[in-house]
């Protein structure tokens, strides 16, 4: 009889359990109806879901800024010209030495004038004769001896001396070769007893002053150019001077797509030389701009480089900027709002549209 009875008895103890487990009420201490209970993992996620993401922000105002766009070239004298000869001949005369400072029309070269000095004397006996032949038949003509073509032919024959002579004088005066330009003479130059053809370089001629800085602007950054801007030169060679763009290119090279750009400075006393490295920078217009941590910067899903920030909805917004410069202070980027709620902190896990809980950093977001 007693095992019957425990076997009434397991079976009730059974019967309850399962129906414990299948109502699914957990009982702890009296405590399933209290406040304080413990949600189960599930509530737990549905309620973590629910509430939205939290972010760092920060306010930030665009500011006032000045940039300054940098230009790496060369120096280049404003004129350099190779002196030719006008006409063949020996070098009889050197009148100047490489280096030395000459001013316009200076004599340079004399070639060896050979035959044509008297060439010009034989025109000119040629011309005095015509002279005379004219001026007697002109004579004959008023007194009614002689014709009036033959007085014109006479003329003819005098203007073509005259033509002659002119031609002989200027080929004499070819031999003296002078400078077309004030400058400096460049090395090397030539010898006396070297025989120039027509076209020969007798010396070349610098003119450094004014001198110019070139280089070469992208097609991005060529808009921001003026001309008679003014520019701070720094020179490899060591010193800086001040000078003005006085030319900016029309067109762009055509292998390089960048625009020539010709910075102009005064240089005197000579002391800037051709062909020196050197490093321009043009002071631009002042724009409104925002200084930030390269930190905050982010891509989205285009690859476009910006900054995510929340709106007055508190939904996350993404703004493209264009990076102007940079400091030991962080980032200077156009192409913002003039104020913006920047995320300094959780930008990387938010996407466009979603509200998200802002809160104010305590850390500045630039750093």
């Amino acid at each position: 009889m007693k095992i019957r009875f425990s076997y009434v008895l397991a079976v009730g103890i059974v019967a309850g359990v399962a129906g414990w487990m299948w109502t699914g009420t957990f009982v702890a201490g009296g405590l399933a109806d209290s406040p304080n209970a413990t949600p189960p993992p599930s509530q737990r996620a549905e309620e973590a879901a629910a509430k939205p993401f939290r972010v760092a922000v920060r306010d930030i105002v665009a500011e006032p800024r000045r940039s300054v766009l940098v230009i790496r070239g060369r120096t280049e004298a404003d004129a350099k010209v190779e002196v030719r000869a006008e006409t063949s001949g020996r070098v009889a005369e050197r009148r100047v030495q490489e280096g030395q400072r000459i001013a316009k029309d200076d004599v340079l070269c004399v070639l060896d004038k050979g035959a044509r000095e008297a060439k010009v004397l034989e025109a000119k006996a040629l011309l005095a004769q015509a002279e005379l032949d004219h001026t007697a038949a002109t004579q004959l003509k008023e007194k009614g001896f002689t014709a009036q073509t033959r007085v014109a032919a006479l003329r003819a024959a005098m203007d073509a001396a005259s033509a002659k002579l002119e031609e002989q004088e200027l080929e004499l005066a070819r031999t003296i070769i002078k400078a077309p330009i004030s400058g400096i003479v460049e090395s090397p130059m030539v010898s006396v007893g070297t025989v120039l053809a027509i076209g020969g370089i007798c010396a070349t001629i610098i003119d450094a002053d004014p001198i110019l800085a070139i280089g070469q602007v992208s097609e991005r950054d060529v808009g921001k150019l003026e001309i008679g801007q003014e520019a701070e030169v720094e020179l490899v060679a060591g010193g800086t001077a001040t000078g003005r763009i006085r030319y900016i290119a029309p067109a762009a090279d055509s292998s390089t797509r960048t625009f020539r750009v010709e910075i102009v400075i005064d240089n005197k006393d000579g002391a800037i030389r051709d062909g020196i490295t050197a490093t321009a920078r043009v002071p631009l217009r002042e724009e409104r701009a925002h200084q930030l941590s390269s930190g905050v910067l982010t891509l989205n899903d285009a690859g476009t480089l910006g900054i995510r920030a929340v709106d007055e909805e508190n939904r996350v917004v993404f703004h493209p900027v264009i990076v102007l410069g940079g400091d030991i202070d962080g980032l200077w980027v156009g192409g913002l709002p003039e104020q913006v709620r920047l995320i300094v902190t959780g930008q990387d896990y938010v996407t466009d549209g979603q509200v998200v809980e802002p809160v104010t950093s305590t850390a500045e977001a630039t750093q």
